[in-house]
């Protein structure tokens, strides 16, 4: 399965592994400043939008807590889409890469 002599320097100056790692690298950048943004929104919205977040929703649970508990969808929700975007893009172009390095094509 695996070939101990794999040219690992042909794989990383190769244009489809450049172009993996550099759609891969554009997407998980805008995925991490999206979830870091929203994550300090929280803290934010606690510190200087008290009124906001103190507003009642239904008995105790308040905007606050329905804000903080929100973090979680959103972390499932960037799981389910970086998981998404993997499987159907990015594997796919690796699975290429791999593809010519078994045929010989990367030597």
């Amino acid at each position: 399965m695996s070939n101990p002599n794999v040219n690992w320097v042909a794989i990383d100056t190769n244009p489809k592994f450049q172009a993996l790692h550099r759609k891969k690298t554009f997407f998980l950048w805008g995925l991490m400043v999206f979830s870091i943004i929203y994550y300090f929104l929280l803290p934010i919205g606690a510190a200087y939008y008290q009124d906001l977040f103190k507003i009642k929703v239904w008995g105790v649970v308040n905007v606050g807590i329905l804000f903080a508990l929100s973090e979680f969808v959103v972390a499932w929700t960037i799981a389910f889409v970086y998981s998404r975007k993997a499987n159907a893009e990015f594997d796919a172009m690796a699975q290429d890469i791999i593809n010519d390095v078994n045929n010989g094509r990367m030597k």
